[in-house]
C-alpha cells in the first residue's frame, strides 16, 4: 500500500510513523508538504521518504494535487499537522480513507483556528481537568469527522500550555502509528 502522509511544519508524528513501519515491506510512505520551510522536509529526506513540496494554490487546484496522489498510486492519507482544509475533490477519491489527529478530546476544542498549542490554551483557560487526542476521519468540515479512537491524560491545575501539550504529545506518538496501523491491516482485508 501507498500511503501519503500530509505535514505543514515540524513532523514529528511523521516520523514517528514512517520509523514504525520502517521493517514492514507492505507499505511505502510519501510526505507531501505545503510549506518550503517546515522541518517534516528534514525528516523526509533522513528516513529516505519521497518528499513533495507544494504551493497553496497548487493544492487546492482540482487537478494538480490529486493527479499527484493518482501517480503515485496512493491508497490512504493521514494527516501530521497539515494546517490545510483537505480540498472536496480529494476527499471524493478518499472517502473514509483520510484520517487526521487532533490534540484534545473532540468534539471539544476543534474547528478552524484550533491547532497545536491554540487548542492547549483553550483548554487551559476552561479549566479542564483532562485532555488527549482524537484520531478521526476527515470530512468537509474541519475536526467533525468520525471518531475512531481517542487517549486522555490528566491535567493538574499547575499544568500550563506547554505541560498540556507535552502530555498530549506522547499520547501521540505512542497510538497515532498503532491506529494508523490497524487501519491499514482492515483496508487490507476488504
Amino acid at each position: 500500500m501507498n500511503i501519503a502522509i500530509f505535514a505543514s511544519g515540524s513532523g514529528s508524528n511523521a516520523e514517528n510513523i514512517i520509523r514504525y513501519f520502517s521493517s514492514s515491506q507492505l507499505y511505502h510512505f510519501y510526505v507531501f508538504c505545503n510549506n518550503p520551510k517546515a522541518f517534516v522536509i528534514e525528516r523526509a529526506k533522513r528516513t529516505d521518504t519521497p518528499c513533495y513540496i507544494f504551493p497553496r494554490k497548487d493544492f487546492f487546484n482540482a487537478e494538480n494535487t490529486p493527479l499527484l496522489l493518482r501517480e503515485k498510486n496512493i491508497d490512504f492519507i493521514v494527516l501530521a499537522g497539515f494546517l490545510q482544509k483537505i480540498p472536496d475533490e480529494i476527499l471524493a477519491l478518499y472517502p473514509r480513507k483520510i484520517i487526521n489527529i487532533h490534540p484534545s478530546l473532540l468534539p471539544k476544542f476543534g474547528g478552524k483556528g484550533m491547532y497545536g498549542h491554540h487548542v492547549h490554551e483553550a483548554v487551559k483557560a476552561a479549566g479542564e481537568t483532562r485532555s488527549g487526542i482524537t484520531i478521526h476521519y476527515v470530512n468537509e468540515v474541519y475536526d467533525s469527522g468520525t471518531i475512531i479512537f481517542q487517549a486522555q491524560c490528566d491535567i493538574t491545575p499547575n499544568d500550563t500550555p506547554d505541560d498540556i501539550a507535552q502530555k498530549v504529545h506522547i499520547l501521540e506518538m505512542e497510538h497515532y502509528p498503532k491506529v494508523t496501523e490497524k487501519l491499514l491491516k482492515d483496508l487490507n482485508t476488504l
